[in-house]
């Protein structure tokens, strides 16, 4: 049975973690820097770093993830490694450093610190998706030293990193500098991974939620929900990482608009936290280098209801070995929440339970559940028990209930039920006849540019006609002509699984080419589906 290691247990305990975007990309409407923006323009004259602090402290948050270098390849410290970045800006007369100033806030504030560091970088014409890989094979190692230098300067520099994060992977050897710069870090991606990304930045699981995997998966270094497994031998929990402004990560007078409610941010909370992962929760500084003062009425907001509902519980009973836990009041107690918080040191054990309610000498079933790792939160209409019985009916082990807890939620409104699917059905996105084979092997490209526009897990199926069989020989992935990294892409059979992140934009042109192997000749569709979307 796997089990978190010391690191990854202290991480998780964290429950809640804040990022910080915060790139040139400020400066425009873009998501993803295009350097259209003047280096001397980026001037943040009202920067601090401890208001950045106080946001995360205002809805409990642990930690934060400063975004050092984002995909443009803009470095927010003092670097020789480029002549893009804050060295390079009027700010603080280019003898600015940012990421020491949080780093610096961090500690006088009892926060955590992690770090955000693209593997690729346009400056060096490593694009997106491509996990640190240069479109000019000649520029490659050089490239590959310009970002280990890179790497090292952020990890042994700024004090102890708790978490660092590749996103869209790394094909940059960098394990001697993980070894001895970043050995007690949790890892986001990329070979070093030990943590996973839901397959969706809606800031909502799916459930059952799993910490577990099989180790062939982690290795991919893209490993998602879906490879969850509760028998997995790896551990990897979730981070559930979402924006505040939906579905936008940078900045900008057009962005505000899309801040989330609180009502939505208490379902993502739910969603996340309640299903036994880390929630990671984007800030976003403005041009001045400040959060803007709405959002950080909503992070205080968020945070004084987390603690409305959470804070005191009606009864708890803590460290019971066994399948089954009892709460007794005093008297008939209204109740609407039950948290059950397993002791996840030693593995996801719980497999399967039900909590009961006794009502006038009678159990009731309130509600039931599969997984529970670290917390599970359920909520249920109001019911008045003298008793509430939490019941494990399937485990892989002994049980060991580190926490089960009652709570009456006034005024409480369940969250909203989603749909996970942006299309409810299959589209057919290509087809073939007879007439376009030559052989019985076939090659095709299919273009996705107007059907995936969020980030998420997406399937296309290949269905020949006539109960033909046909084989899928190769697939590709192709992201503004770029081939994305082979791990973003998974034949299973006759389907092809697809990983996308936040690089889409609207005028991406994203496609998939296929080489098939048909045993006979015959016609056939490609359909298109999400995978994981909420």
């Amino acid at each position: 049975m796997a089990t978190p290691t010391e690191a990854q247990y202290n991480w998780h305990e964290q429950e809640r973690i804040m990022f910080i975007h915060f790139a040139p990309t400020t400066w425009s409407e873009a998501e993803q820097n295009d350097h259209s923006v003047p280096l001397e323009r980026i001037n943040p004259t009202k920067l601090d770093t401890d208001q950045w602090c106080e946001a995360a402290l205002a809805w409990g948050a642990k930690q934060i993830i400063f975004v050092a270098k984002h995909s443009g390849g803009f470095c927010w410290w003092q670097t020789d490694t480029s002549n893009y970045g804050i060295k390079n800006t009027p700010y603080k007369n280019g003898e600015g450093d940012v990421l020491k100033e949080i780093s610096e806030s961090c500690k006088k504030y009892g926060l955590n610190l992690g770090v955000y560091i693209y593997p690729g970088d346009k400056t060096w014409g490593a694009m997106l998706g491509g996990g640190g890989k240069t479109q000019d094979p000649t520029k490659q190692e050089a490239y590959n030293k310009i970002f280990r230098t890179q790497l090292t300067e952020v990890l042994a520099n700024y004090g102890e990193m708790t978490e660092v994060w590749f996103d869209g992977s790394c094909v940059i050897d960098i394990t001697d500098i993980m070894e001895k710069y970043a050995k007690n870090a949790v890892v986001f991606q990329g070979p070093h991974a030990n943590l996973r990304w839901p397959g969706t930045e809606s800031g909502n699981l799916a459930y059952p939620a799993w910490n577990s995997v099989k180790t062939e998966d982690l290795k991919t270094g893209v490993s998602t929900q879906i490879h969850g497994t509760p028998n997995g031998d790896a551990w990897a929990p979730l981070e559930t990482n979402t924006t505040l402004y939906d579905h936008y990560w940078f900045w900008s007078p057009k962005k505000v608009r899309y801040r989330k409610s609180l009502d939505h941010l208490m379902e993502n909370y739910y969603k996340s936290v309640g299903y036994g992962s880390v929630f990671l929760l984007n800030a976003s500084p403005d041009t001045t280098g400040l959060i803007p003062q709405g959002d950080i009425k909503l992070y205080h907001d968020f945070g004084k209801e987390i603690k409305r509902r959470f804070d005191k519980s009606l009864a708890e009973v803590k460290n019971i070995k066994g399948n089954s836990v009892t709460i007794k009041f005093n008297e008939p107690t209204k109740i609407n929440h039950a948290i059950t918080m397993e002791d996840y040191r030693h593995g996801e054990r719980i497999r399967a339970y039900t909590i009961e309610g006794l009502v006038n000498n009678t159990w009731v079933e309130i509600v039931n559940g599969i997984s529970v790792g670290r917390k599970k939160i359920d909520y249920f209409d109001d019911i008045e028990v003298s008793e509430l019985k939490l019941s494990i009916t399937k485990s892989a082990a002994e049980p060991i209930i580190r926490s089960f807890s009652a709570y009456y939620v006034s005024d409480f409104t369940p969250p909203v039920k989603r749909k996970m699917h942006v299309y409810a059905r299959p589209q057919t996105v290509g087809s073939w006849n007879t007439t376009d084979l030559n052989s019985t092997h076939l090659e095709l490209k299919i273009n996705l540019k107007d059907k995936i526009n969020i980030p998420g897990q997406y399937i296309l199926e290949i269905k020949p006609n006539d109960g033909k069989k046909v084989q899928i020989e190769h697939a590709a992935m192709y992201y503004n002509e770029n081939k994305a990294l082979d791990e973003f892409i998974q034949i299973k059979g006759n389907q092809i699984f697809m990983n996308q992140t936040a690089q889409i934009t609207d005028n991406s042109n994203l496609y998939v080419t296929l080489k098939l192997k048909l045993n006979t000749p015959c016609s056939g569709e490609i359909t298109f589906k999400p995978n994981i979307i909420h």
